[in-house]
């Protein structure tokens, strides 16, 4: 049966979000009409596109947050624009299942008058838990983290179906939902037809014999200033200049870390190009030596899977990472893991591993092989399909 989908997603826009659209094409082969609310960021501003098929609403919404109070506007804009959006789609075609992808938990406020009134059901998306991750942000509690939980506890009360990214999520969500077995389902992210037959492009190395990357989002929890520390750490105390760095992404703390990089005095070994198109992206990913998730070991962390952990993986690269829970499960034997929080100690690793090439080589094989089959994207879809079922049965 047909279903009129309603994805909305508030901290990136699609199809920059991967796993959201990803998501959404899924539904849209399935058979479903499909529709996706984001924000106007990062270079995709169009209020109004149908892409592949898929129908796309894009509003406005603030800067990037960094403190308490940049935060609040951030929401309050988003949320605002969300329900203006939402009741566009609903007079132009309605909709039957509205998909709520956090962070933040606020979303079940745009959702909650279409269930209450026309008895359309809600399936929550939980890509992060928003308590850790404003807990590691702010690095204390108070009355807006009790805020943050009380959302957390309102979106899991009013879905119909729960949808986690990795086990330890759902045991989480399970926990504090009070939810049967049979309402929540583990989605696990994956890249889903990258273009890893581009070819290698040697001017990313910089005349250097090794080329060590990162992709993904530069936020204050993100970690990339262990990553220049330890960029430091390789340069000043190992004396090595025959590896380039290449740290492809932005966010809220792209700023501060380049004037950090400079500070340092790395800008010759260190590119920093903010973000890039997906052709550069995949280019970096094909030259690379190594890959670094350099996401600190804490509470939040703990719980997430990376999408740049599974990237690297899509393009056969060993990596080095901090030992957090979900992403040793992702990675399994394709990563060198540091077990603490130390720019010295990853910077070592690094060393280790761009000196063993026999081992990288053994990982990045060991990695393509457990992303295509234990953690692919099929697999996910089918999950996908059965948290839809379970929610408009």
């Amino acid at each position: 049966m047909t279903q009129r989908i309603l994805i909305i997603v508030e901290n990136l826009p699609v199809p920059l979000d991967r796993r959201v659209w990803q998501e959404a094409c899924a539904l849209r082969d399935a058979g479903n009409e499909v529709t996706v609310i984001c924000p106007q960021m990062r270079g995709y501003t169009e209020p109004f596109e149908v892409l592949d098929g898929i129908t796309i609403y894009r509003h406005w919404i603030t800067e990037e947050a960094k403190g308490i109070c940049g935060f609040i506007g951030e929401y309050v804009s988003a949320l605002w624009g969300e329900m203006r959006c939402a009741i566009k789609v609903w007079k132009r075609t309605g909709f039957d299942v509205i998909h709520l992808c956090n962070p933040p938990d606020l979303l079940f406020l745009v959702a909650l008058p279409f269930k209450v009134i026309a008895g359309v059901k809600v399936i929550y998306d939980v890509h992060d838990l928003w308590p850790e991750m404003f807990e590691a942000k702010f690095g204390k509690r108070g009355c807006f983290y009790w805020c943050v939980r009380l959302a957390e506890r309102c979106s899991l009360r009013l879905a119909d179906a729960v949808m986690a990214t990795n086990q330890s999520v759902l045991a989480a969500v399970k926990r504090r939902g009070r939810k049967k077995d049979d309402e929540v389902f583990v989605v696990r992210s994956a890249p889903h037809k990258l273009s890893t037959s581009l070819p290698e492009d040697a001017m990313l190395k910089n005349r250097k014999r090794f080329l060590v990357g990162y992709i993904g989002v530069m936020g204050n929890a993100d970690g990339v200033d262990y990553l220049i520390d330890a960029a430091q750490h390789i340069v000043k105390t190992h004396q090595r200049d025959d590896v380039q760095f290449l740290l492809m992404g932005s966010g809220s703390e792209y700023a501060e870390l380049v004037k950090r990089r400079d500070a340092l005095g790395l800008q010759d070994c260190v590119s920093m190009p903010g973000r890039v198109s997906n052709e550069m992206l995949f280019t970096g990913l094909k030259t690379m030596d190594l890959g670094v998730a350099c996401d600190p070991i804490n509470a939040y962390n703990e719980h997430c899977t990376m999408n740049k952990t599974l990237e690297y993986m899509a393009f056969g690269k060993a990596q080095v990472m901090f030992g957090t829970r979900e992403g040793m499960f992702s990675a399994g034997d394709s990563a060198r893991y540091v077990m603490e929080n130390s720019a010295e100690m990853l910077g070592d690793a690094i060393i280790e591993m761009l000196d063993n090439p026999a081992e990288r080589n053994r990982m990045g094989r060991v990695g393509f092989e457990r992303l295509n089959h234990e953690l692919s994207w099929d697999r996910s879809v089918c999950e996908l399909l059965r948290t839809y079922k379970r929610a408009t049965e």
